[in-house]
């Protein structure tokens, strides 16, 4: 993995069952940047850097993959809803236009 951001996986409840259905946030630390601003110092153009995708994988099976454009907001938070099957794993995967790959897991653990 390239450049190490800060990032986190949510889930709400913060206790679920087996077979439930929770909500999943992940929110990243990135600029998010058009292309089209410029540096207030330099007043040079700040090249683009945006994710460009974000892959939720469960137990090995994708869930579901977004295309996302520049046009984001800065840190940006991707919501999805899940049915829990059971433990496992939750890994989230983003890649951004500069070819960075970001790659945040969180352990699943349903009650009773």
């Amino acid at each position: 993995m390239a450049n190490e951001r800060k990032s986190l996986i949510k889930i709400k409840p913060k206790r679920y069952k087996d077979g439930e259905i929770v909500k999943v946030s992940f929110m990243v630390m990135h600029p998010m940047d058009t292309g089209m601003g410029r540096d207030k110092k330099t007043k040079k153009i700040i090249p683009a850097k945006y994710i460009n995708s974000v892959k939720f994988n469960y137990n090995g099976k994708d869930i579901t993959t977004m295309t996302v454009w520049e046009s984001l907001s800065v840190n940006p938070v991707f919501t999805i809803y899940m049915k829990v099957n059971g433990k496992g794993k939750l890994t989230v995967t983003y890649t951004d236009n500069t070819g960075e790959v970001h790659e945040k897991s969180k352990k699943i653990k349903p009650k009773g």
